[in-house]
């Protein structure tokens, strides 16, 4: 059986009131299960899942992830358009938690933590057919929102959002 897509992420968080505030408030995500103090689950916008993201309480105590450790580095959320990925960035600003923006070629992506220091990835996915080649040598570079919305346009929608099957 082939997998088809991640369905959900769960993470262990130090407290569970404080992430459902930031991933309410940065992503939109509302809540669908909350046991107080202890684990909430939370959907995204239109999803067709009963849940998106699942927090578990683990404490105060909790050691914080250790870059270059064995565990997960980073979770990819995916926005239809690059407006959305603007939003996105000014929101992430505003609450300190980017620590990178990246031109990957085939996607535009900022890379932020959330309150436990877990990194996470909001990207746009660019057209398919736009993709560069691996022969073009296109590697990573340095994300110029500003310069990617006036080529692309803010409403451009990609992805799964735009009902594409890739």
């Amino acid at each position: 059986m082939p997998v088809r897509r991640l369905n959900h992420a769960v993470l262990y968080v130090r407290d569970v009131a404080r992430s459902v505030a930031f991933y309410t408030d940065a992503f939109g995500f509302k809540v669908d299960v909350e046991i107080p103090g202890r684990a909430a689950f939370l959907s995204a916008a239109e999803t067709l899942n009963d849940h998106d993201l699942g927090l578990f309480a683990v404490g105060e105590q909790a050691p914080s992830p250790a870059r270059g450790s064995v565990g997960l580095y980073h979770l990819a959320w995916e926005v239809g358009t690059l407006g959305e990925l603007a939003e996105m960035a000014t929101k992430l600003s505003a609450t300190g938690s980017i620590v990178g923006a990246t031109d990957h070629g085939v996607s535009k992506s900022l890379y932020a933590k959330d309150p436990d220091g877990i990194e996470f990835e909001v990207m746009w996915r660019v057209p398919r057919e736009e993709w560069p080649s691996p022969e073009d040598g296109a590697g990573m570079r340095a994300l110029d929102l500003d310069a990617e919305l006036a080529r692309w346009g803010a409403d451009l929608r990609t992805g799964a959002a735009a009902g594409s099957a890739t």
